[in-house]
């Protein structure tokens, strides 16, 4: 039995709208078909969906009951699936950390 196109609304929470703007900000897309709208969008929920709940059973989430950014970036950095995300959601380092490796490089290229 196949349901109508209200319920299969219902059983996502990202805005349809949204999706379909970004979608349409690729050059290479003119129309999108509603089921593929409606499949890219359920997607995208169920992998948010993953991302956090795996951020939270490997972080700190469990003691704390909530979920942090660096729950987020740990998991990204430690699951090679999720590697593509590192530039999104890089590990926050402290600015004198940041320079002192930023020197190092400096050092390390001078020695060319």
């Amino acid at each position: 039995m196949s349901q109508n196109k209200d319920d299969l609304k219902k059983t996502i929470s990202l805005p349809v709208s949204r999706v379909r703007l970004i979608m349409k900000s690729s050059p290479d897309v003119s129309s999108i078909n509603q089921d593929a709208l409606f499949l890219t969008t359920k997607a995208t929920e169920l992998f948010v969906q993953h991302l956090a709940l795996s951020s939270f059973n490997n972080g700190s989430g469990k003691e704390t009951k909530t979920l942090s950014y660096s729950d987020l970036a740990n998991t990204v950095e430690d699951t090679e699936t999720l590697h593509f995300l590192t530039d999104i959601l890089p590990k926050k380092i402290l600015a004198q950390d940041y320079l002192r490796s930023l020197e190092q490089m400096q050092e390390e290229d001078g020695d060319f």
